[in-house]
Parts: C-alpha cells; structure tokens; sequence
C-alpha cells in the first residue's frame, strides 16, 4: 500500500508541474494576445508581437496536452469527472483555443479582414485565459459531487466568488507573463508602452495575490500549518519585488523569469491547499476524489513513471532548444 501511495503523490506533483509549465509558457502568448489592442498601436506593431509568439505558441500547448493526458492515465475518474462535469466551460476553452489558432493563420493570408481575426485571436486568449483560472478555482475550492463521484452542479455552479477569484487571479498573473514577455521582445516605442503596461498590471498583480491569499487562508485553515504555504507567499512577493526594480532600472532580460517565480507562487500555494484531494466535494468531504481512492493500478503508475522519466526531460529540452533558436528582439516580418 505504500508504494502506490509514493507513486500516487509522485504523480499529483508531475501533473502538477505539467500545467505549472502551460500556464508559464502558453500564459505569455495568451498574455500577449489579450494585451495586443493595448500595446500594438499599428499594424506593424501588432506584427512584431504575433511574431514574438509565432515559434512557440503551438508547442506550448503540447504541456497542456500532456498534462491533461497524464491526468487521464494516472486519476482517470477525476479526468472523467472535471471533463463531463466542466463541459460547458471545456467547450468555450476549447472554442477560444481553435478561433486563437485559426485566426492567426487567417490574419495573415485574409488582409481584407484583418481587423475581425486580430477580435477572435484577442477574445480567445482572454476567454481561455481566464477560464482555466475559473476551473482551477472550481476543483480546488470543491463543487458538489453526487455518490457516483459525478458533477452534481451546473453552469452556474461554476461562478461562485471564490472560484472567480481564482480566474481574476490567474488572469493577472497570465497579463503580467505576456507584458514581461513583450518587454523581452520588443524595441523603441512598443518595448515603452510594453513597460508602462507591466507597471500597472505589477501593482494589479500585487492586490490580486494578496487577495487570493487571505481568501485561501480563510477558507483553507489547515494551510496556516502548512511551510509551503508561507513559501508561496514569500516565491510571490520575492518574483513580483524583483519585478519592480527591474521596472525601475528598465532592466528588461529577466523580467520574465521574475514574473514567472511570482506566478509559482500562486500554483504553489493552490497545491498546498488541494492536497491530497483532485476534486473537492464541496458538500460532503467523504465524496471527494483524491489522489488515493481516484487512481489507476499500481503498475500503470509505474509504466508511467518509466515513460515520463524519458520524456519529461526530451519535452523540457526541446522546449529550451526552441527557445535558445528564436531568442533575441522580434522584427515585424520575423516569422
């Protein structure tokens, strides 16, 4: 029994990292295609920050993929439960992500209507930039659960104010990933307006956080013993002090990394307070699905742990690759 129970807490922390690394990499382009109207004045400059994202967007959601199939393998009825349960707001993810995707394609072939796919590539970052905050809020904060273990709520279910602050949370630290980011890759007038962007969305960032940390140690009490949740905090205010001396000093190659340490924080302290449960049953404790009574066999975990110790380090390595290739300042016919 103890075995499993290693490779069942094993695998709650590689799922966790998994999305941790999503909402990192593909939180910056989402970041950049919710701020595009605000930072991109012309064309042009629009230009240079959908090229910024061009090389990476794709393969940064291979983390989610990924994640949500190693959610599959190893707690299949949570998967099953969050996936029927959630459909509604999976099926508005899931529309945002395709109309993201096939605008950018249609941008730049459709000149006609350039304007109407730049809308859809802003409304789907900002839809799915915010829902995947709202779902995370939903399973952690709990939802009510019938004895089968299944959704026994409804859309509206979804919209609770602990929940939505979750998403608001999210949402910020995902706009203050794609203004560092922007900071990175941009030059003159659009890396200064980039800058002034993640100047307000810092101190936005620093009420949201301190919020979303009252609220979860209100409503998560066992959190007030818990070390890692004083790490969150400090990770938080660490990554998004660092951030303002760089702002300061208008030092700019390593706000995303900063930025990024802030947004750890957040995940951190949101994996203090679920642990052990992957679905809270906000109604009755006993029906909640954890990671104990919702995994699969010991020796799928086990297969498991074997691919991902092979491929974990080939995803992480050519993600860095990629990333090393297409450094450096973006030009508006880069890409």
């Amino acid at each position: 029994m103890e075995n499993i129970q290693n490779f069942q807490i094993l695998w709650f922390i590689l799922i966790g990292i998994l999305f941790l690394g999503y909402s990192l990499l593909d939180g910056f382009d989402l970041g950049i295609g919710t701020l595009l109207p605000f930072l991109g004045k012309k064309k042009e400059e629009k230009d240079i920050l959908i090229n910024s994202i061009g090389p990476f967007w794709d393969g940064n959601e291979v983390w989610l993929i990924t994640g949500a199939g190693a959610l599959f393998a190893a707690f299949p009825q949570a998967y099953a439960t969050a996936f029927s349960g959630f459909y509604p707001a999976m099926l508005l993810v899931l529309l945002a992500l395709i109309f993201r995707a096939v605008s950018l394609e249609f941008r730049a072939n459709d000149e006609a209507r350039t304007g109407l796919w730049e809308i859809f590539f802003i409304a789907g970052s900002c839809l799915a930039a915010l829902l995947f905050g709202v779902a995370l809020g939903n399973v952690i904060y709990g939802v009510p659960l019938d004895n089968k273990m299944e959704f026994a709520g409804n859309f509206l279910t979804l919209l609770r104010p602990v929940p939505l602050l979750f998403g608001i949370t999210g949402f910020a630290a995902i706009l203050l990933q794609g203004a560092s980011y922007a900071v990175l890759k941009t030059e003159g007038e659009l890396r200064q307006r980039s800058f002034q962007a993640l100047n307000i969305l810092l101190w936005v960032n620093a009420a949201t956080a301190s919020i979303y940390f009252i609220v979860m140690a209100f409503n998560f009490r066992p959190l007030l013993e818990n070390p890692l949740f004083y790490a969150a905090i400090l990770i938080t205010l660490l990554g998004l002090a660092e951030i303002f001396f760089s702002w300061k000093t208008k030092n700019d190659n390593a706000l995303f990394w900063k930025s990024s340490l802030s947004f750890a924080g957040l995940w951190l302290a949101a994996g203090a307070a679920h642990f052990p449960n992957l679905i809270k049953a906000i109604n009755d404790p006993n029906l909640s699905i954890t990671i104990f009574n919702g995994s699969t066999s010991l020796y799928t975990l086990k297969i498991m742990s074997v691919i991902a110790l092979v491929g974990m380090p080939i995803v992480v390595g050519y993600t860095v690759f990629v990333y090393r290739v297409f450094k450096g300042k973006t030009a508006a016919d880069h890409y």
